[in-house]
This record gives structure tokens, C-alpha cells and sequence, in this order.
């Protein structure tokens, strides 16, 4: 069974989706157990290790899990701006947290995926990031993260670290659904063309994360495989890059394509200097995805693509957001 941190956020709701429509056991937790305290945490698993069956997620043959295999972490502080004035709640959640989360894993005897992110570098390199690239965050919220990489690796072996970058769900706000919004109720928009990356998809991130759990030696019983990915950090997006401005351009243009966006709306491009934010952001946070290619044998889809499938959705919902 899979234990799902923050189940409701942006990227916990698509896989739970996804767990949920491949007949895969989870249960969740969102603010109703708090991962800065270790003993929530560690009440939630004993309740929940033999007992999933009364989580209302049954496996496909209808035979109940007595024990939590997976842990995966999708629960952070991600306010970046905010995180500058409240490096507290940030440490708490994005370190300790992790800590904990890691150490009840392990206690467990469960496996985790913790997600990080882009911004655990300064952005100074001028070609993708691997995985062995010294970390250097700028900002507050980045230090956390990558201090929470770093406790989670203390306190276990048996982890999956997945950086990612740019993300967007259909839950919870993001770019896209700011940048569709502001195009149906302005008649410009201005966006930051001197800070490159790579906008990934929660459904893509979400297949990759399935992919990893189907390919562990000790998952079969879920799946019925049993290759194993290597433990490890590993840097998860979708394929390509581009600019905020030029990620603008494409939600515009498929925000038309599919009558997402109704009215004409001039978009322009500005310089981070233009845009002054609390917290400094990568000017290249591009990631090389070597590593998890290789290791899964996959290919991983471009961010374009799934940005217009993304956004032709029936479950594209930006007005509520």
C-alpha cells in the first residue's frame, strides 16, 4: 500500500487520481496529520499499516494490504516569495519535515519518493544541471529544500529524491491558470523572458513516479514486475526549455486553440529587473534527465505537448483558481 503525503495539493491529487484509476492501494494525509511533528506522523502509520482496507481505496482483487510500502512525500511550504519572512514555517516544513517523514519510512520499513526542486540552484550554469551538480540555493525557500534532500538522505537508504521544475496541476494555483486568467481579463500581460527552464506536467511527473514504484524489486505484489531503479536523487521534468515569456506564449496560444482563452491579449516580454520579487529566482534552472531516462528506459514527453493536452482537458479548470 502507498501512503500519500499532501493527497490534495497539486501534484498529491494527480496520483492519487492515477493510483486510484490503476486499482493501486493508497491512503492520504493533508493537514490532518502534521509532518513537523514526528509523532502525528508515526500515530498515522501504526493506525494505517494494517488496516488500508478503511480507507475506502481497495486493491483490484479485492484483497486488503496489511502494510505501507510506499511512502510518497508531495507536502512542502512552496510560498517562495512569502518563505523570505517566514524562513521558520519554510524550515519546519521543507527540512523537518522531511526528516520525519524520512525516519517513519524507515521505521516502517517503507520506501520514500520525496519531490524537490529546481531551485535548490542559484541558476549561475549555462548548461543542464545533473544530479551531482553542486547545490548552491539563493533564496530562502531553496536552502530548505535542499536541506530537506539532505535529511532525507542522512536518515535512509532506500529513497527517491525527484527535483523537479515549473510545475502545474489541473488542482491548486500555477502559471498556467494565472497566466489564462490574466489573458481573459487583461488586455496585456508582461512576462520575465530572461529566466529559462523547463514547465513540467503533474501528469507526466505523476506517470514518472508510477513508473519508479512498478520497476522496484520489492513492488510486485502491486504490479507484477521486478526490476529495480537504482536509489537516488534524480531530476524529473519534461523535455525541453524555454522562458517564462515564451511559456506564456504557448498557454496563449493553446488557451485559443481550445477556448480557454476568449479575448485578444497582447503579451510582451520583461527582465527580472522589471519584475522585482522577494525572493531571487534561477536565471537557468534547466535539468539534465539523463539519469532517470536511463535508468526507467523511457522517454520523457516534451513540455509543449503536454501543455496543449494539459489544456484541451476536460478537467482544466482555471476559473476556479
Amino acid at each position: 500500500m502507498i501512503w500519500l503525503i499532501g493527497s490534495r495539493g497539486m501534484l498529491g491529487s494527480e496520483i492519487a487520481r492515477q493510483l486510484s484509476e490503476n486499482n493501486i492501494a493508497w491512503v492520504g494525509s493533508n493537514s490532518d496529520v502534521d509532518i513537523t511533528s514526528p509523532a502525528a506522523l508515526e500515530a498515522f502509520a501504526e493506525s494505517h499499516d494494517s488496516t488500508a482496507g478503511q480507507t475506502g481505496n481497495a486493491a483490484a482483487n479485492g484483497t486488503v494490504p496489511e502494510k505501507i510500502t510506499w511512502v510518497i512525500n508531495c507536502a512542502a511550504y512552496t510560498k517562495v516569495d512569502n518563505a523570505e519572512s517566514e524562513a521558520d514555517k519554510a524550515k519546519k516544513a521543507n527540512d523537518d519535515g522531511a526528516r520525519n517523514i524520512a525516519r517513519v519510512a524507515r521505521k516502517i520499513g517503507a520506501k520514500l519518493i520525496h519531490i524537490s526542486t529546481d531551485y535548490v540552484f542559484d541558476g549561475s550554469a549555462s548548461q543542464p544541471y545533473t544530479e551531482d551538480f553542486p547545490k548552491s540555493p539563493a533564496s530562502v525557500y531553496g536552502k530548505t529544500k535542499s536541506d530537506g534532500e539532505d535529511a532525507v538522505a542522512k536518515e535512509m537508504t532506500q529513497y527517491y529524491i525527484l527535483r523537479v521544475s515549473w510545475l502545474y496541476g489541473f488542482r491548486g494555483h500555477n502559471f498556467v491558470y494565472t497566466m489564462t486568467n490574466a489573458m481573459n481579463s487583461r488586455p496585456s500581460v508582461r512576462v520575465v523572458d530572461d529566466q529559462r527552464g523547463t514547465p513540467t506536467c503533474a501528469i507526466s511527473l505523476t506517470s514518472v513516479i508510477l513508473k519508479i514504484i512498478s520497476a522496484s524489486a520489492n513492488a510486485h505484489h502491486l504490479f507484477g514486475k521486478n526490476a529495480a531503479v537504482p536509489y537516488g536523487l534524480y531530476n524529473v521534468t519534461d523535455g525541453g526549455e524555454t522562458t517564462w515569456f515564451g511559456f506564456a506564449k504557448k498557454i496563449y496560444e493553446y488557451g485559443k486553440k481550445y477556448g480557454r482563452i476568449t479575448q485578444d491579449c497582447e503579451i510582451s516580454p520583461c527582465t527580472t529587473a522589471d519584475y522585482p520579487t522577494p525572493a531571487r529566482r534561477p536565471a537557468y534552472s534547466v535539468l539534465s534527465k539523463d539519469k532517470i531516462k536511463a535508468a526507467l528506459k523511457i522517454k520523457l514527453p516534451d513540455w509543449e505537448d503536454m501543455l496543449e493536452r494539459f489544456m484541451k482537458s476536460e478537467r482544466f479548470r482555471a476559473e476556479d483558481f
